[in-house]
């Protein structure tokens, strides 16, 4: 990803989760920031300790700037830039208390969205050259959603559908209430005309069954690497393909291989190894 293309997350959004973020740690307040005189000033910087794709910066400013709208914050890098280890991300400066009390939110935001972005980034490379491209699930943190997906776009990943409400995706228990995918898909046809419609097959039957039904998109679950090849043939380009389930780093090159169009990895958003992150305080001045 292009980080100076990137579109930046919506400021509401970053608001929303802030406040949510900071309300369950602060609480009524930092005890402990008690401790630091009143009106001291301090410097910080935040440092990671692991080679990543960075991400979440909107969502740690507005940490720092919750506590002092007047801090100071100099960032060294963008969302979507890779850092190396032991680089310094940013310096803030400001009030010593409002630095510590939002110090642990502002990482946690950084060190998840930038695990996100940088796991994602790892597939993206993987299947670079091919026409595959790397999607999401909602497989999220609860309520973090949009943030991981943004995540994802800076990775340089593709977003699948937001939730159960701006595409129609038919599985198996779709498929058993109403009958056969024919009757799924010519149900949510009727139901939902403007949405995207997918519907997930395990067989050859069913990718048969749902070429002729008139899917959108068809995701191939659990299909063996040799049949993936077969089902890019069989469809000859006519309904793109999207394979899902037991996708790892070491094999998605080998999926994106066979002309699939879509990869989507769970893994992107649920199998999160945070990013080691640390943070020192200098204190600048201390009142008399």
């Amino acid at each position: 990803m292009n980080a100076s293309t990137l579109t930046p997350p919506d400021a509401d959004l970053v608001a929303r989760d802030v406040r949510r973020a900071l309300e369950e740690d602060v609480g009524k307040g930092d005890v402990t920031a008690d401790l630091l005189a009143a009106g001291a000033r301090a410097s910080a910087r935040l440092r990671s300790r692991d080679a990543a794709v960075l991400c979440g910066r909107d969502w740690a400013q507005a940490c720092f700037l919750t506590f002092d709208p007047l801090a100071r914050i100099h960032w060294h890098a963008q969302d979507g830039e890779h850092v190396a280890a032991g680089s310094v991300l940013c310096q803030v400066e400001g009030d010593a208390r409002a630095l510590v009390s939002a110090e642990r939110t502002a990482l946690n935001f950084l060190q998840t969205l930038s695990a996100t972005a940088t796991t994602t980034a790892a597939f993206v490379d993987a299947v670079r050259g091919t026409r595959a491209k790397i999607l999401d699930t909602r497989k999220t943190i609860p309520g973090l959603r949009l943030a991981q997906k943004y995540a994802v776009r800076v990775g340089g990943g593709f977003n699948h559908r937001i939730g159960l409400f701006d595409a129609v995706l038919i599985k198996e228990n779709h498929i058993a209430a109403a009958g056969s995918i024919s009757a799924a898909v010519s149900r949510a046809r009727a139901l939902h005309p403007d949405l995207l419609i997918e519907t997930e097959v395990e067989n050859f039957q069913e990718l048969r069954e749902a070429l002729a039904a008139g899917a959108d998109r068809i995701m191939l679950d659990e299909f063996e690497l040799h049949e993936l090849g077969r089902a890019v043939a069989e469809t000859a380009g006519r309904v793109p393909l999207e394979v899902s389930g037991s996708v790892s780093l070491d094999r998605v090159r080998a999926i994106a291989e066979t002309g699939v169009d879509f990869i989507s990895i769970g893994a992107l958003t649920k199998h999160v190894r945070a990013i080691d992150l640390s943070m020192r305080i200098d204190i600048a001045d201390r009142p008399a």
